[in-house]
């Protein structure tokens, strides 16, 4: 009968011993899991056609919390409301407490209902980008009351570091003292929206730039997004400056640079 000797016994051993643990310990992915979230709430006692309501189409996740009530806490404080209500806790991280705010706020105001429509509020949260383990979310409000002009929109990324499971923001994707190098790449960026958009430098005095730390990391591109007012009137919506990867470099970790 053949025998081993000791050190090809060992090998053998070793072999086996690391193949086990191989298969034993399989990749976990990084991709954090995201549920939609569909919710319609109606003001209390409406008998007309027409009635307020805050309708609320976002993503939970399922497995943290802390993210559900982060993303929460953020679409919320995208639609500030001025009644009383609004600075209890449950309208400032549930929906169902911000619809009661709002709902008390349109009472208040006596704006249940006119030839304009309903007072509404949309909050709303959708994927944005998603690449390199990086999760973009794009947060959006819209808060309209009855015998308004128009409705206010607003928008905020919200960027999640599927590594770490916790967002980040600007600071944490840029190099450290290279805020001023970025802020330069903004306003080129800003100089070529406006030649886009056929504005001169006196449209640029009435609506100078302003900062915004609203930024998304996509694969391609980094994009700074403004609201309404910021840096133009209503008419212009919410500018998107676009920044390319390239001119980043040296600005920019490259964690958030694709690399």
């Amino acid at each position: 009968m053949p025998r081993l000797t000791v050190g090809a016994l060992a090998a053998a051993t070793l072999l086996l011993s690391g193949c086990q643990s191989y298969q034993s310990q399989p990749v976990e992915p990084y991709a954090i899991v995201t549920l939609a979230q569909e919710k319609q709430f109606v003001a209390p006692d409406c008998a007309l056609d027409q009635c307020p309501h805050l309708r609320v189409s976002a993503l939970e996740f399922p497995k943290s919390e802390t993210l559900s009530r982060e993303l929460r806490r953020r679409l919320i404080a995208l639609a500030p409301l001025e009644s009383e209500s609004a600075r209890a806790p449950s309208a400032q991280t549930t929906w169902a407490g911000y619809a009661n705010a709002f709902f008390d706020q349109v009472e208040r105001q006596g704006a249940s209902v006119a030839e304009s429509g309903a007072s509404e509020a949309l909050l709303e949260a959708d994927e944005y980008g998603h690449h390199n383990d990086l999760l973009t979310l794009e947060l959006n409000s819209y808060v309209y009351f009855s015998g308004q002009a128009h409705g206010l929109p607003a928008t905020e990324f919200m960027v999640i570091d599927e590594r770490s499971g916790e967002t980040v923001g600007l600071g944490d994707m840029l190099i450290e003292g290279r805020e001023a190098a970025f802020e330069r790449l903004v306003t080129e960026a800003h100089q070529r929206w406006l030649d886009e958009i056929e504005q001169d430098a006196a449209f640029a005095a009435n609506w100078p730039l302003s900062q915004s730390r609203n930024v998304a990391p996509l694969e391609d591109r980094w994009v700074v997004k403004f609201n309404v007012y910021d840096i133009g009137p209503y008419a212009v919506g919410q500018p998107e400056l676009e920044i390319p990867l390239k001119a980043l470099r040296g600005i920019a970790k490259p964690r958030y640079l694709d690399q």
